[in-house]
Formats: structure tokens, C-alpha cells, sequence
């Protein structure tokens, strides 16, 4: 028994769209910035799919089939990774309404700061002890 007509079509708009929609795609080509500066691309991709088709009756043997497929992409560029000199930040294109996403945009900076607090921290304490005169004790009779 042969495939059915529909099957052909699926296949095809499904192949099209794997050609459009990769990971190059979501997450895009590196780009060296002269001073050392790596940017990564970042959008979203959305897309759907429909296909449908109908057989007809027929006089003959012949089988008549009537269907049709079709599907959109939409890409949609949010934002930029940029690392340098070890660090990462994530650039938004757009000012989200959402609080979360807010939130979770602040993580990095926040990391950042509380490990320059962290790492001046010990330096301060260490050289605050060497300052400090030393008690003189009580002499003893």
C-alpha cells in the first residue's frame, strides 16, 4: 500500500521549516569584537503548522485527493550575550513587563558584585588587623 498524499506534503513543509529553524538560528553566530569583546546573538523563534487534506469520491479507480499545508516562522531578535574579560552580561533589546524577567536579567550584575564584595572583603580585613596597635598587657606585681 502506498503512502497517502498527505504524508508527502507534511513531510516537505517539515523539511522546509528544519532548514529555517536551527540553533544557528535561536543562539546566532559569534561575533569577535577587535578589543577582545565576544557578542553571541540571541532571538526567538516561533512557528506553526497546519496541513489537512480530503479524498474525493470517484467514478474510477482512480483515487482523487484535494489538501494543502502551510506554515509561518517568525524571528524575533531579544538580545545579546557579550563576555569580556571574563565577564557576562545579557543585553535586552526590549524592556520586559514581566518582573520575573526583570529579576532574572539582574542576576549577573548581582553575582558580580556580591564576588568584588567577597574577594575585597578578606584584603580589607587583613590590612585593618595590621593597623590595629597591638594591647599592651597589664604588667603583674
Amino acid at each position: 500500500m502506498s503512502a497517502h498524499p498527505i504524508e508527502g506534503m507534511m513531510d516537505v513543509t517539515m523539511e522546509k521549516i528544519k532548514s529555517m529553524v536551527d540553533a544557528n538560528t535561536i543562539i546566532g553566530d559569534p561575533i569577535n569584537l577587535a578589543d577582545g569583546t565576544l557578542v553571541l546573538p540571541i532571538s526567538k523563534v516561533t512557528y506553526g503548522f497546519a496541513s489537512g487534506g480530503s479524498d474525493f469520491p470517484s467514478k474510477t479507480t482512480k483515487e482523487l485527493f484535494g489538501g494543502g499545508s502551510g506554515a509561518g516562522v517568525s524571528i524575533q531578535p531579544v538580545g545579546f550575550l557579550v563576555a569580556k574579560e571574563g565577564n557576562v552580561r545579557v543585553m535586552q533589546l526590549a524592556d520586559t513587563s514581566n518582573s520575573v524577567d526583570r529579576a532574572l536579567s539582574l542576576v549577573p550584575e548581582l553575582v558580580d558584585k556580591l564576588t568584588a564584595l567577597l574577594q575585597k572583603n578578606p584584603e580589607e580585613k587583613a590590612g585593618t588587623q595590621a593597623e590595629e596597635p597591638s594591647e599592651a598587657q597589664p604588667e603583674k606585681e
